[in-house]
């Protein structure tokens, strides 16, 4: 943090700040820190306060500011949990202030059983035996570094309970996550207890600040495994280690969950869903499907994919139907299905758990013929009204849903992101027919 200085006014200050990440304190006339955040680019972030259209709240807050102090760190998950700690430590004014009487999010780590899972949590959440980091003042945000340091720690984030004891979770077969390797799967007994708390522990003194110290237990473990002949855990150390130093250079480049444009809580909307269909617990994997013509002949399809309510690109598909003479979107559905399924099934892949098809009554049956079998909850969207159907036991339902509802514009959401893809393959191929007439 820089000196306390009054001779340049917070404005002039907060255009002339950095543009990396970091975390800002504002302070009032007799250097008081009075609000603490987080920003991206600290420059666009602390120069958003001197804008005109202001919630009064916070130019109430913004009008007590006689300068400005920042403290620059290597990424936005740095910035995330300094500004945590700060918060924590020093408890200031505005901070309280402007949470609405709403409570912060925290990071739990659960003790319910032997695999410790890392959730979000409220601070009302009393009922939750875990261990609790922060408060943090967004909880997309959180949900966000939550991802981030899942691909290096690699810690379960399901509802499972686990216990080392179960036998049956040899046989368990474990999620998407596991196949992404982001999740040792400890619910299948991919991972021991002993293994698994120490990734927790790298975890727990990663979002302490205790990196230094953090880098050096990896080495000795890395080292400690692989003269134990122990050699795929040597390497999973040795990827933990250059993920954190990679973090360090590079700051956060997303890899496999890509940014959500939905204008909702995804964790609202699977949570719906997961109500409206009694399931047992919320949907972590959706894939969708769509249909597309070129120009009235070639036919195509779409398979896109979705983690925790947010696009997964490295799982979207691309298939050029091969079996159907013509228009036809219930045989080109069929085809789609049945081609995604039996490779699931020869690859020993996991199915997802929802799948929503784009049409009504005739193109889910079109789907649900073309299974083979799978155990999946299988879902279709019609276009103009919007209505939701289930497929169950071979009969079609309607799923009555509010049209401003979470559950319902989360579905909007995969089937127009299916229809998309769809509509680019579709463009691909035209280009490349075109080109190749010329």
């Amino acid at each position: 943090m820089g000196p306390y200085n009054t001779a340049v006014t917070p404005r002039e200050k907060a255009a002339a700040l950095p543009e990396s990440p970091g975390v800002y304190f504002m302070k009032d006339a007799r250097g008081r820190v009075v609000y603490i955040g987080k920003a991206k680019s600290l420059r666009a972030r602390v120069s958003s306060y001197f804008h005109a259209d202001l919630d009064p709240k916070v130019r109430a807050m913004v009008e007590q500011v006689a300068d400005i102090d920042v403290m620059e760190t290597p990424t936005e998950v740095d910035a995330l949990l300094a500004e945590a700690r700060l918060i924590k430590d020093t408890q200031p004014k505005y901070n309280v202030k402007l949470k609405d009487d709403k409570s912060f999010t925290m990071l739990a780590i659960t003790r319910f059983d032997d695999f410790p899972k890392v959730w979000t949590c409220r601070e009302t959440d009393e009922d939750l035996d875990a261990e609790r980091l922060g408060p943090f003042t967004g909880a997309q945000d959180l949900r966000d570094a939550i991802k981030v340091l899942q691909r290096i720690f690699k810690f379960a984030t399901c509802r499972i309970e686990m216990r080392e004891n179960d036998d049956k979770r040899r046989f368990f077969r474990p999620c998407l996550l596991h196949a992404i390797a982001r999740c040792t799967a400890p619910c299948a007994a991919r991972i021991s207890k002993e293994d698994y708390a120490a990734d927790i522990e790298s975890l727990r003194r990663f979002l302490t600040g205790d990196r230094t110290a953090l880098k050096e237990d990896l080495v000795r473990r890395m080292k400690a495994a692989a003269k134990s002949l122990e050699y795929e855990r040597a390497a999973d150390v040795r990827d933990q280690l250059r993920a954190i130093e990679s973090l360090e250079k590079r700051g956060v480049e997303p890899e496999y969950l890509e940014g959500d444009i939905t204008p909702m809580d995804p964790a609202e909307g699977l949570e719906e869903i997961a109500r409206l269909l009694a399931m047992p617990a919320r949907p972590r994997t959706i894939e969708g499907v769509d249909i597309a013509h070129l120009q009235g002949g070639e036919t195509v399809g779409s398979l896109v994919a979705f983690i925790d309510g947010i696009p997964f690109k490295s799982g979207y598909r691309r298939f050029r139907i091969k079996t159907v003479a013509g228009v036809d979107d219930f045989a080109s559905i069929r085809e789609v299905i049945s081609r995604r399924f039996r490779r699931l099934r020869e690859e020993d892949g996991v199915a997802p758990e929802v799948l929503l098809i784009d049409g009504g009554p005739g193109q889910i049956a079109a789907a649900a013929a073309g299974l083979g079998g799978a155990s999946v909850v299988l879902l279709s969207l019609a276009k103009r009204e919007e209505t939701l159907y289930r497929w169950t036991d071979g009969t079609v339902g309607e799923v009555r849903l509010d049209k401003s509802s979470a559950a319902l514009r989360l579905m909007m959401y995969v089937r127009d992101e299916a229809h998309r893809f769809a509509q680019h393959y579709h463009h691909l191929l035209r280009r490349k027919a075109v080109m190749e007439s010329e």
